[in-house]
């Protein structure tokens, strides 16, 4: 059961049996929503709520039936349980034949609701966790980036990706140096209608503030003395697909209100030129800084930055995902051997310990850099940080002895099956634990071998 308490809508019109099932409900620790009508239960339901709906067949406006049919048109997995009388019996049966999950026949005994609610929630637990499972296998398998890792913060920005790479809207992306601000843009085009289509990058810092304006909007022949021919902009050569401002805060304010316009009326012109080019593209803006303070400072416009911030995906930073350090090492330095040929040398667990105490100012880019290094050069490698101070880590200072153990316990395991591409048999010799060990602790640890398959 999760950890939060599951939620459970009781429908009936009458008033004691909402007390009484309502109190048994409660006291089972069940997070209880009580109705006297069907209705507005379409409104706290949808495909991912985790909860079940009890509710009475007789009811006044919508009755039970009308109201399991318009849930399975909202989600057609989520459990229904109807509460009958005595002459609602043969309509029950057909109504489970429809879908119901289960009925229960007034007068019922407290241990049967809960009995059918607990093993209607578990059905609802199991279906969200293969939807879950099969997401993220369909977006791991896809070509194209992939976006690593397995903690909470990740998983729900793969999510969160996933569900907006189709929306018209516009995104930024706001996150560390050294995060992935370009390979989550690149993601979130690959996984989206616009793939087939130009995904154009720039960066706002990178450009000479005199060429920018000429870099994204183009030219034509003789619009100032160097242009000497037509040009085609960034934003013309990602019509249809994907333009990628990264260090959006870099760009000049100047420049900063002609890219609001072209935000606003999906349309350029070229310097030099009066003719309209209308425009149907995605911008992704990305950003090393908090924009709204900037905006507030007065270094960023602030119509241009709420223009922007329709849909913000934010980006962890390494130390605030320790748990996935271990996987993306793997990760990056699978692709160096395949790179260079060389075979991996294994991880001590001393280093890989100190991987995991390291604060990664540079990020996911920093660790990549590490892996690369560590497969060209093997034990003589020099982890860069093994000799300085270690910034505190609020999270570890906040954690007692036993769980910073679990962590690394976890961390280890985590390595080992990655290492051995989720064979149990190479994991259980490599770390000299009996098998059923190695699985009580995968187990509490969430971890499972499927996920580590190359």
């Amino acid at each position: 059961m999760s950890s939060q308490p599951l939620p459970v809508i009781l429908i009936d019109d009458e008033h004691h049996i909402r007390m009484a099932a309502g109190q048994t409900l409660e006291l089972a620790g069940y997070d209880l929503i009580t109705l006297e009508k069907a209705e507005p239960t379409l409104q706290k339901v949808n495909e991912d709520w985790p909860g079940v709906v009890v509710s009475d067949i007789n009811l006044p406006g919508m009755d039970g039936l009308e109201l399991m049919r318009q849930v399975q048109a909202i989600d057609p997995d989520l459990p229904v349980i109807l509460i009958t009388g005595h002459g609602d019996i043969s309509m029950a049966v057909g109504a489970i034949r429809d879908g119901a999950y289960d009925f229960i026949e007034k007068p019922f005994a407290s241990e049967l609701l809960l009995d059918v609610v607990r093993r209607a929630l578990d059905k609802r637990s199991l279906t969200l966790e293969n939807r879950r499972l099969r997401d993220e296998v369909e977006a791991q398998n896809v070509p194209g980036p992939r976006i690593i890792g397995n903690t909470q913060a990740i998983r729900s920005l793969r999510q969160l990706g996933r569900s907006v790479a189709d929306m018209p809207a516009d995104i930024l992306i706001q996150a560390e140096t050294g995060c992935g601000k370009d390979l989550l843009a690149r993601y979130l085009h690959e996984h989206g209608k616009r793939r087939d289509h130009n995904f154009v990058a720039i960066n706002c810092g990178a450009v000479p503030e005199n060429l920018i304006e000429s870099e994204l909007f183009g030219h034509e022949a003789g619009a100032f003395t160097d242009a000497k021919a037509q040009r085609i902009g960034k934003f013309e050569h990602a019509n249809g697909g994907t333009l990628f401002l990264d260090e959006i805060e870099s760009m000049p304010m100047a420049l900063q209100i002609k890219l609001l316009r072209v935000l606003e009326e999906r349309a350029i012109e070229r310097l030099g030129s009066n003719d309209v080019i209308p425009l149907d593209l995605r911008v992704i803006a990305a950003t090393k800084l908090d924009l709204k303070a900037e905006a507030e400072a007065g270094r960023f416009r602030e119509d241009l930055y709420y223009r922007l911030n329709v849909v913000r995906l934010d980006i962890p930073p390494l130390r605030e995902r320790r748990e996935d350090i271990a996987l993306l090492f793997q990760h990056f330095a699978l692709v160096a051997s395949s790179l260079y040929n060389r075979e991996i040398p294994q991880l001590s667990a001393e280093r890989m310990h100190s991987l995991m105490m390291h604060d990664w100012p540079g990020n996911v880019r920093e660790l990549r850099n590490l892996a690369e290094r560590y497969v060209l050069l093997g034990e003589g490698c020099t982890f860069d940080f093994d000799n300085r101070p270690i910034t505190s880590d609020d999270q570890a200072d906040n954690m007692t002895l036993p769980e910073q153990v679990e962590r690394f316990e976890k961390m280890l395991i985590h390595t080992e099956l990655g290492r051995h591409g989720g064979s149990i048999k190479d994991t259980l010799e490599s770390l000299g634990v009996p098998r059923k060990t190695l699985y009580d602790k995968m187990k509490k640890y969430g971890l499972d071998k499927n996920d580590y398959k190359q």
